[in-house]
């Protein structure tokens, strides 16, 4: 897809699976597995969908997935599958993986911050060692002093090595990359979340991450057992829709294993599922 000076590509790191009562909080589960069935450990099935975007001498990938090397009970807990090499991935895009300048981090829970790094024998080795790799400054600091709600996400161990290598660039707030990719930050779901939206052609993509994981939470009470603040993400996201509505945006499902993006509709005071689209890739 192109936007602008923008060349979008959406590709897929793997799937892998979470408990749907914990993917859909208080939402009763005879409501979320009419249009989620789960499997016989409750899981609801789910992918690592990120961006590949290239344009104003950047070659970008948001988010870098799970990666490999987790222990035997993390692969059972997560029904890890379809995992390839992250620089498989990259390629098979039509991408070079040497040309990725910058590595965009929503944050670093496991499914969207693990695969910055490969197992090298008894330690890690990163898969961009030539990118920057951009995080929230608030996201960083959570990282290393997590929540008992959320400590088991983060993987200090692979997370060390971006300090390490030297290649960590950590912001305070919304930035910009480029003219026409911007980064807004959201608190709701974890300090520091930021979530790109790409403009070009009157039009603009967001790329959702965990403020609205896939296509079924878009409905305002739909959020996450995960979410460390929930009115605030139910806040953050009511707000997102009623701009992506109004403003006509493409929004991009990171872990919808059915729906890689769609647009919004507003009816009334409620948000649906618009017109889907059709991104390059996966």
């Amino acid at each position: 897809m192109q936007l602008g000076e923008w060349t979008v590509r959406s590709c897929l790191a793997g799937s892998f699976g979470l408990d749907g009562g914990a993917m859909f909080g208080v939402v009763p589960r005879i409501m979320w597995a009419k249009a989620l069935p789960p499997d016989e450990f409750n899981r609801v099935p789910m992918v690592m969908r990120l961006l590949l975007v290239q344009g104003r001498g950047h070659t970008v990938l948001v988010d870098v997935g799970a990666g490999g090397g987790h222990s035997p009970k993390n692969r059972e807990i997560y029904a890890f599958s379809d995992m390839k090499p992250l620089r498989d991935v990259v390629r098979a895009s039509g991408v070079d993986p040497d040309a990725i300048t910058d590595v965009l981090l929503t944050h670093l829970h496991f499914d969207h911050g693990a695969g910055i790094v490969d197992p090298d024998g008894d330690g890690w080795r990163l898969v961009f060692p030539d990118a920057r790799h951009h995080l929230q400054r608030s996201q960083w600091e959570h990282a290393f002093a997590p929540t008992p709600r959320d400590r088991a996400s983060y993987y200090e161990d692979r997370m060390r090595v971006l300090e390490r290598e030297g290649v960590l660039v950590v912001h305070d707030g919304p930035w910009q990359l480029a003219p026409g990719f911007e980064l807004l930050v959201f608190d709701g779901h974890t300090p520091g979340q930021q979530l790109p939206l790409i403009h070009g052609n009157g039009t603009a993509i967001f790329f959702c991450g965990d403020l609205i994981p896939t296509h079924h939470h878009i409905p305002t009470p739909y959020v996450m057992s995960y979410d460390l603040l929930p009115v605030a993400a139910m806040q953050e996201k009511s707000a997102v829709l009623e701009r992506a509505a109004a403003e006509n945006w493409i929004l991009f499902f990171e872990h919808d294993a059915h729906l890689a993006a769609c647009r919004i509709v507003k009816d009334g005071k409620r948000f649906t599922k618009g017109a889907e689209v059709d991104i390059a890739g996966a």
